[in-house]
């Protein structure tokens, strides 16, 4: 793909959704990392009911931290995984209570140290709450970034770096919501919705379900 699609492509997708927004519900870094920690193998919208009596509890990293591994769990039982969340919930809460001043930093080392606390972890909260240029490759950017030939890549590193090198740089800090947007709503895995896309003349995806 070239230079000149990709950047129509953007254009497109930023007429379209200005401000596009993360589906976690937050009000603050602390929340937004602790969201998104809970996201693994969960829906958003599991993730936000989960969220509502965990966040009235347990405002701050010292207040969740209070709560006790036990006292998390009772809010996030409805998540996979939620016993290994719990746990590194509190940790990370540990953590940013002795070492950080309860606040959650801006490194990307710093946020990888915390326990369950990955590179795409580490990319969304960097992007979303502090307004850094990261692309968090998940499923749905992984799949429309190959589908489309946008940035292909054997994994998601891979599609990171190249993201990084050809995603416009007025478009980067915005990237990655619009990608995965456009992943979950409309280049769907099984059946992508190709009709209905407003990229669908710059996609190079060969197997087009136009009907």
């Amino acid at each position: 793909m070239n230079a000149a699609k990709r950047e129509a492509i953007f254009s497109r997708l930023q007429a379209e959704n200005p401000e596009p927004r993360t589906e976690l519900h937050y009000r603050n870094p602390f929340e937004l990392l602790i969201a998104v920690l809970l996201s693994a193998q969960s829906t958003d919208v599991g993730v936000n009911k989960a969220t509502v009596k965990l966040f009235a509890q347990g405002p701050t990293p010292a207040a969740m931290l209070a709560m006790g591994v036990d006292g998390v769990k009772a809010c996030i039982r409805t998540l996979g995984l939620f016993n290994s969340k719990a746990e590194n919930v509190i940790k990370t809460c540990r953590i940013l209570v002795e070492q950080h001043n309860s606040e959650v930093p801006r490194q990307r080392e710093a946020l990888e140290a915390l326990p369950g606390v990955g590179r795409k972890t580490a990319n969304v909260v960097l992007n979303t709450a502090f307004g850094e240029p990261t692309i968090a490759v998940d499923t749905h950017i992984f799949r429309v970034s190959n589908r489309t030939r946008l940035a292909p890549g054997k994994d998601v590193v891979a599609v990171e770096e190249k993201l990084m090198k050809v995603v416009p740089k007025a478009y980067r800090v915005d990237a990655h919501h619009w990608l995965i947007l456009h992943g979950r709503y409309t280049c769907i895995a099984r059946k992508p919705r190709c009709g209905s896309c407003l990229i669908e003349d710059l996609c190079e995806y060969k197997e087009k379900v136009l009907d």
